[in-house]
């Protein structure tokens, strides 16, 4: 499994979180965005109705009846209806509960940066796990290690 850390500077988190998303839809591929601030969620839910002037990003706030059939669910658990392989944690708040799915994309930002370093340092020669950092560049993601 792999582990991508991205590290956020200028971009707002949303917006990282929405070409992380269109990256994996590309790929037909189901993705389950998880934070604990439920008020996060919904904004993240209302910038994802209208991603950019052509894009549209199907997806839905977990609690519905169609959570299973959501491409991106939003979610305060870590559990997948939608059946998704990627888990992207939008937080900052590391969860082993990420190592049980195929891809973990896990933002953080300067507030989470140590938590962060300590879950870098725990996946560290981990079994069948794979760590990559990211951090932005002009405006690029670079990947640094």
């Amino acid at each position: 499994m792999q582990v991508d850390f991205y590290q956020l500077g200028g971009t707002p988190a949303e917006q990282v979180i929405a070409n992380l998303a269109e990256k994996v839809l590309a790929t037909d591929g189901r993705l389950l965005v998880v934070a604990s601030d439920e008020a996060f969620l919904t904004r993240l839910d209302r910038m994802l109705w209208d991603h950019g002037p052509t894009s549209f990003l199907p997806h839905g706030l977990a609690g519905g009846a169609d959570d299973s059939r959501q491409p991106i669910l939003l979610s305060q658990s870590p559990d997948a209806p939608n059946l998704a392989r990627n888990m992207l944690i939008a937080d900052g708040e590391w969860r082993d509960a990420a190592l049980a799915y195929d891809r973990a994309f896990h933002l953080f930002d300067n507030g989470t940066l140590e938590a962060a370093r300590l879950a870098w340092k725990l996946l560290a020669g981990r079994e069948g796990v794979e760590r990559r950092y990211w951090a932005q560049e002009d405006g690029k993601w670079v990947k640094k290690a």
